[in-house]
């Protein structure tokens, strides 16, 4: 908690300097510790205001700043790490293997990719695809935050390890990490493999199974918009 508010105040204090102090909030947007102090009110303006971005070294190496995508109102948010070489090129997160996975995982509960707002923790891709430095995810993630704040899901699908420890300042394995669902503001978070971890290790998918089951499961209880289904016991679709 005490890593997440130091990340916002530090966001805060950059935005204060580009853009003065006031702030404006749209609808029943309400604050919290997510990092909602932008002046952006929606995601194609806050787009806008960081594209460009030099704050660390990883934009000396970027063809694309790779945003996000999918349903700027999702119920459902799922964040992975950092863009792969395809999504660098593209400028869209998982587009390559480990996206065409990650279409399959959602189709498996009920989902369509259109459905859902996809991202990373940082937007541009660390070259040889290796995982982000501290001060590269210190940098991003409060523009993450900010992209949470704006969408406002109810869910947060964290895929990988990465993901999951920048999420939820949590230091401990994947398999740790799965097993239980976390809370960040009104906003309940569950763990999974990576799907590149999934495609290096597939016996891995059966208990990734269990995670997505859990994922439909709470995402029927907490927002029930969904035609029930027969979620399978023991074997994925994918």
């Amino acid at each position: 908690m005490k890593e997440i508010l130091n990340l916002t105040e530090r966001f805060l204090i950059q935005q204060a300097e580009l853009y003065g102090k006031e702030f404006f909030f749209e609808g029943d947007f309400k604050p919290s510790i997510l990092g909602d102090t932008c002046n952006a009110r929606n995601l194609n303006e806050f787009y806008l205001q960081i594209k460009d971005c030099t704050k660390c070294k990883l934009w000396k190496s970027r063809t694309n700043f790779v945003f996000g995508t999918g349903n700027s109102k999702a119920d459902l948010m799922c964040i992975g790490e950092a863009p792969g070489y395809d999504e660098d090129k593209k400028g869209e997160p998982f587009v390559g293997a480990a996206g065409q996975l990650l279409n399959k995982i959602l189709n498996a509960i009920g989902f369509q990719r259109e459905e859902v707002y996809i991202a990373n923790i940082v937007k541009c891709h660390p070259a040889g695809n290796r995982n982000p430095e501290s001060e590269e995810v210190a940098q991003c993630l409060p523009y993450l935050k900010q992209q949470i704040s704006l969408i406002q899901p109810k869910l947060i699908l964290a895929l990988g390890k990465v993901a999951a420890q920048s999420l939820l300042g949590i230091e401990a394995p994947i398999d740790i990490l799965r097993n239980k669902v976390y809370q960040m503001d009104d906003i309940k978070v569950i763990v999974t493999y990576h799907p590149a971890a999934l495609l290096r290790n597939p016996r891995w998918k059966r208990s990734a199974w269990v995670d997505i089951r859990k994922l439909r499961m709470l995402y029927d209880e907490i927002v029930g918009d969904k035609h029930p289904f027969e979620l399978n016991q023991n074997k994925s679709s994918y």
